[in-house]
């Protein structure tokens, strides 16, 4: 079918702008895959994501809100690493003294770093931690909560309201086990929290005694899961046992959240080891891939977690780009777009095979290796 020339050109700046927006792995969370095989948990709700892909594996009552005790912590930390400077000096005030529940025992007037304070709150779930850095990052507590309920809101997390920084029983206090993977995965993607909520043991200077604070990590994931590499535990007598967790294994990150559950330590190992043998992360094209029947090369990896049944349904198209574009003169010549069925999935760059821009980006690629 032949195309007019105008209708070319619109054609052609449709798909640039398609190139720029879309980048590698930008997929939002996707709806919970069908179960290849009988799951499930003790819990009232839970919730299994592909961190990397943002890709829900699993849900079960996942878009019920429900109170979430010290899992708000997850909320807490990263709007304080974002928001915050990891080396500011938080002074404690009476009011985050005062805080009842799981406490890290601060003192009024002491003065830590940001950085120790997180530790804190993430490790032992201080209450009193995560006032102290709610006053200090929001200028008050009700400033950060608004903070909070901000990022929510640019995270897509639609069944969450957050009401106070510690996850103390409140009314209008709440999230969803699908709210919190999405989170989970958010968070973990940066590389301060990503390293707090990994540690086992964290010391940090005392102001009061000749000893240092020395906290070791509530999440016994940590020790009993290979892999293990976060996130939060929580409870109150309201929300009961609460658990956000994750670990890597080749190379993929998987987070599972259960919220009101009596056997959490049991289920997300059951449900992590789920998702590990039944969604391998799978390569869908490999950078410097020739596109048949072009002149062109795959400028990205592309991965994404798949069941052995979805492997046929994986299509992948070429957008070319207009060549007046100032992608075309940076080298860029289209895109190959991913779809599963007829969910699209990402994209990846495209490029003149041999093109110095493939070069480059391997050496992008190897930096970003740790």
């Amino acid at each position: 079918m032949k195309v007019g020339k105008q209708g070319r050109h619109r054609r052609f700046m449709l798909l640039a702008l398609a190139g720029i927006l879309m980048t590698l792995y930008a997929v939002p969370a996707q709806e919970a895959a069908a179960a290849p095989s009988g799951i499930g948990t003790h819990a009232r709700a839970s919730a299994l994501i592909d961190v990397e892909s943002g890709r829900l594996l699993y849900s079960s009552n996942g878009d019920t809100s429900m109170r979430i005790a010290s899992l708000t912590k997850i909320m807490t930390a990263i709007v304080a690493i974002e928001h915050g400077h990891l080396s500011d000096t938080v002074k404690v005030s009476k009011r985050a003294v005062g805080k009842e529940g799981s406490s890290i025992y601060l003192k009024l007037g002491e003065e830590m770093s940001l950085s120790n304070m997180l530790y804190g709150l993430m490790l032992r779930s201080g209450n009193d931690a995560a006032t102290a850095i709610a006053e200090h990052v929001g200028g008050s507590e009700e400033g950060f909560v608004y903070l909070m309920n901000q990022k929510a809101q640019e995270l897509g997390l639609v069944n969450s309201h957050f009401m106070n920084p510690h996850g103390l029983d409140e009314e209008g206090h709440y999230s969803s086990a699908n709210d919190l993977a999405k989170l989970t995965a958010y968070a973990l993607k940066n590389k301060a929290f990503a390293e707090i909520v990994g540690t086992k043991q964290k010391s940090a200077p005392n102001p009061h005694e000749k000893w240092d604070y020395r906290w070791h990590n509530k999440n016994k994931m940590l020790s009993m899961y290979e892999g293990a590499d976060g996130v939060k535990t929580g409870y109150t007598k309201k929300a009961l046992r609460c658990l956000v967790s994750s670990a890597t294994r080749n190379g993929q990150k998987l987070a599972a959240v259960t919220i009101n559950d009596g056997d959490d330590w049991a289920d997300h190992r059951r449900l992590l080891d789920w998702g590990f043998r039944h969604y391998p992360l799978r390569a869908i094209v490999n950078k410097g891939d020739n596109i048949a029947g072009y002149p062109y090369a795959v400028g990205q990896h592309f991965y994404y977690p798949l069941e052995d049944s979805e492997a046929g349904s994986i299509h992948t198209a070429l957008h070319l780009i207009d060549p007046l574009t100032t992608a075309y003169a940076l080298g860029e010549r289209g895109s190959l777009v991913i779809s599963l069925g007829d969910r699209k999935l990402g994209s990846v760059p495209v490029y003149e095979q041999g093109s110095i821009r493939l070069k480059l980006q391997e050496r992008t690629d190897r930096s970003n290796i740790r």
